[in-house]
Parts: structure tokens; C-alpha cells; sequence
């Protein structure tokens, strides 16, 4: 079976979107993602791609739609715990560093899980270092060895090594998804990545 991936950055709020609706397509297909921490402002730089506030900014109805296309996908997965952040953008530097020390702790299903719920569901600026030690101590992680391991040289390392091998694939923004070596963009191709999972799966049957 291929692996199944999600390139993620905390700044999105579709990744955090997309992060909602997983369970449901591995509770459907029996299958695992991957969850791959990346620096989306890094993705930006190697791309020569800016944020949506950015892109879309003096573009007529374009915002609008994206608005619109963002509601009914809450609506048909029935999400209830979306906020809009009052203090985006928020620089996810230390909060992407903290997602590779908690996998090196063994905490990071439950770090992801309470960085992504103090961004868009709880919204918090979680650039204020007081606000993120803050958040990690309410969580019960273990703040002192996650702190002192984001200013870690071999930490810093694999974030930027993650985020140049995201690009290399095909990476130019958050959130998307690789099923083996095909990519997907965005929360609304996550049927299109479900789709493949159980293609892949049928051929492995026969």
C-alpha cells in the first residue's frame, strides 16, 4: 500500500480543516496518514507563492467564493469547532519545531491536536512564546523538554529538511497530501485522495 501523507503547516486553516476530516477517511479505509510538519512561510520562499490574504487581496468576488466554498465544506463535514483567528497571520516557526520535538517525546498526535485547537478553534496568538508555553502547560505536554528541544540544532534541521523535500515533490502550499508519489491540493481534494486510497487498496486485492 502507498504511503498516505499530509504536508501540514499550523497557519492553515484549511490544513487544520483537513486534519478534522481525516479520522473519518481512515476510520472509512483502515488507513494511516502521515502527518509531515513543514514550514509553510519556507514552502512560500522556495515556491515564489504567497498566502491567499496575500494573492487574493484587490481581486473582485474571488475572496468571496473562497469564503463560500470554506462554509459548505464545514457544513458537509458538520464542524463545529472552527474560529477565524483574530491574530493571523501568526508566525508558526515555533509551533512547527515543537511538532518535531513532540514526535521525538512521543507526544505528537496530542501536540498536533492542541496546537491546531489553540489556533482555530480556541484561537490564541501562539507567536507569544508566554501564549504557546501556555497552551503546552494547560495540554500537560512536557513544555520544559519541548522548549528546550525547538532550540535544538537537529530540531531546526528536520523542519527545514522536511520542508525542502516537500518542495522538491511537488509542494507549494498547505495543506497537501501525496498518496505514494501523487499529489493533492487543498481540503477539497480529500475525496479525490479517498478515492485513490481505495482504488490502491482494490488493486492490492487482486
Amino acid at each position: 500500500m502507498a504511503k498516505i501523507e499530509f504536508h501540514f503547516d499550523f497557519g492553515s486553516p484549511n490544513a487544520y480543516l483537513s486534519h478534522l476530516v481525516i479520522p473519518e477517511i481512515e476510520k472509512r479505509t483502515g488507513v494511516k496518514f502521515e502527518y509531515v510538519p513543514v514550514l509553510l512561510g519556507g514552502v512560500f520562499k522556495m515556491t515564489n507563492n504567497r498566502s491567499p490574504a496575500q494573492s487574493l487581496a484587490g481581486i473582485k468576488n474571488k475572496p468571496e467564493y473562497e469564503r463560500l466554498e470554506m462554509t459548505r465544506f464545514i457544513r458537509r463535514h458538520k464542524i463545529t469547532s472552527y474560529r477565524s483567528n483574530p491574530f493571523f497571520p501568526v508566525n508558526t516557526l515555533m509551533m512547527m519545531r515543537g511538532a518535531i520535538a513532540a514526535r521525538s517525546l512521543g507526544v505528537f498526535e496530542r501536540y498536533v491536536d492542541e496546537m491546531y485547537r489553540n489556533m482555530w478553534a480556541d484561537p490564541k496568538k501562539m507567536d507569544d512564546p508566554n501564549v504557546f508555553r501556555a497552551a503546552l502547560d494547560e495540554a500537560r505536554l512536557e513544555t520544559a523538554r519541548i522548549l528546550g528541544l525547538i532550540e535544538t540544532q537537529p530540531v531546526k534541521d528536520q523542519l527545514l529538511e522536511n520542508t525542502q523535500r516537500s518542495v522538491e515533490r511537488g509542494t507549494f502550499g498547505s495543506p497537501t497530501f501525496y498518496v505514494g508519489n501523487e499529489i493533492f491540493f487543498g481540503k477539497d481534494r480529500l475525496r479525490d485522495v479517498e478515492e485513490m486510497i481505495i482504488e490502491s487498496l482494490r488493486f492490492l486485492k487482486t
